[in-house]
């Protein structure tokens, strides 16, 4: 069986927009000016890392290689490869089309904070074993999402 690949989305998921507040253990980058700054937990960095063991890791994100310039730097991560999406602004749902061209027929977990509909009825409906791990904009990724993806790929 090939590897399987991992989806790994930005916003919402390293960078946890959805609270006024830096969470606990984020360094604030400001990335961007006049605009909210990026928050960036260090550990995730060690997460991906260990995630790579198991998986083939891609950017599934609306910043496309800019994840790979600004971002993986930061994390201390190598540069992955990117599920490209369309030119922003686009709908959530629009990543779909994307991710599925880019894993094939692997099978597959992708790290979201806002699965649609749409990618919930693909993961539901390919061949090969899928899993969406949701993930709070609040929060964003946590180490029990890390083992969940972890567990699974054991047992996929």
């Amino acid at each position: 069986m090939p590897r399987p690949v991992l989806l790994l989305d930005v916003d919402g998921v390293l960078n946890p927009y959805g609270t006024t507040e830096c969470p606990a253990g984020f360094i604030e980058h400001d990335l961007f000016p006049g605009e909210d700054p990026v928050r960036l937990c260090p550990a995730h960095g060690e997460w991906i890392d260990q995630l790579q063991q198991v998986f083939d890791i891609a950017w599934a994100t609306g910043w496309n290689d800019e994840a790979n310039r600004l971002l993986a730097p930061l994390l201390g991560i190598q540069t992955l490869p990117v599920a490209t999406m369309p030119p922003i602004p686009f709908q959530p749902r629009d990543k779909v089309p994307a991710i599925a061209r880019f894993v094939g027929r692997r099978p597959a977990v992708w790290i979201d904070d806002l699965h649609t509909p749409e990618a919930w009825t693909w993961s539901t409906t390919r061949r090969q074993p899928t899993l969406l791990i949701p993930v709070s904009p609040t929060t964003g990724l946590t180490r029990q999402a890390v083992n969940r993806a972890l567990t699974w790929a054991k047992q996929a």
